[in-house]
Formats: C-alpha cells, sequence, structure tokens
C-alpha cells in the first residue's frame, strides 16, 4: 500500500477512559453504553466512533463515485448503524448496517453507485470478509 496520509488517537481506560488525536481536534470521554453495563448512554462509545468514521468515509467514497460518472444526484445520506456481539469463539465482533440515500435517480442507478463506493471505501475494504456489512439503498 502506498500510504497518503496517517493519524493516530490515544485511549486511556479501555470503554471507561479518554481519546484523543494526535492534533488534538478529537479529545472525548468514553464510557461503556447502558446495554452492555454502563450507567448511562450520554457519552461517545468505540462503536459510535467507528459508526461516525465508517459513515462518513463511505459517503467521501460514494461522491467520488458519483463525480466520475458524472451523475447529477441530490445530496446522498448515509447512515450506519454498527452492533456489538459474541462471535463463535467467545470473543466479540461487529455487524454494520449501512443505509444510504441517493435522491433524484433511480433505485437501480443508486444500487449500481452503492455497489461501486463498497468497493472504493477504506472502511469497506479493511472490513471486507471479516465482518458482515449489509447495504441498503433507497432513492427518496
Amino acid at each position: 500500500m502506498k500510504t497518503l496520509y496517517t493519524t493516530s488517537a490515544t485511549a486511556k481506560g479501555g470503554r471507561d477512559g479518554h481519546v484523543k488525536s494526535e492534533n488534538g481536534i478529537l479529545e472525548l470521554d468514553v464510557r461503556t453504553p447502558k446495554a452492555l453495563g454502563g450507567s448511562s448512554d450520554d457519552f461517545a462509545n468505540p462503536e459510535m466512533l467507528f459508526a461516525a468514521g465508517y459513515s462518513s468515509c463511505f459517503g467521501s467514497a460514494l461522491s467520488l463515485v458519483i463525480g466520475k460518472a458524472k451523475i447529477e444526484t441530490g445530496e446522498p445520506t448515509v447512515t450506519a448503524k454498527v452492533s456489538l456481539g459474541q462471535i463463535e469463539n467467545g470473543g466479540y465482533g461487529l455487524a454494520v448496517e449501512m443505509a444510504v440515500n441517493i435522491p433524484q435517480v433511480s433505485l437501480e442507478e443508486a444500487q449500481k453507485l452503492v455497489e461501486k463506493a463498497h468497493e472504493v471505501c477504506p472502511y469497506s475494504n479493511a472490513t471486507r470478509n471479516n465482518i458482515e456489512v449489509k447495504l441498503t439503498v433507497t432513492n427518496s
């Protein structure tokens, strides 16, 4: 791989700790969500951060694909729903449901654009054959 960009973030305290990016732009406390035994849902957590990263990265890949195809669309939206669960070996894994809306194109065209974006997106390439990623496409 030819590296184009590198960044880092440091976490202290795991799920009940603090994360900070190397440039200090991202700095926040993280806590275990209520569903996993935490006291509240008032903080960020690793799954939330992954959902934010994946949805924004996928949106950029989609914009790139739309631009290269020279297709006029409305502004796409991408929502990543990230689930944490136990896997067969007793460890833990993730699953993602990606809801993508591309207005002002046919559903067939939207589906093609999303499939192409899924091939281009770095998060999709990193997770391919590692976690389940379900794509749902709409055009309204």
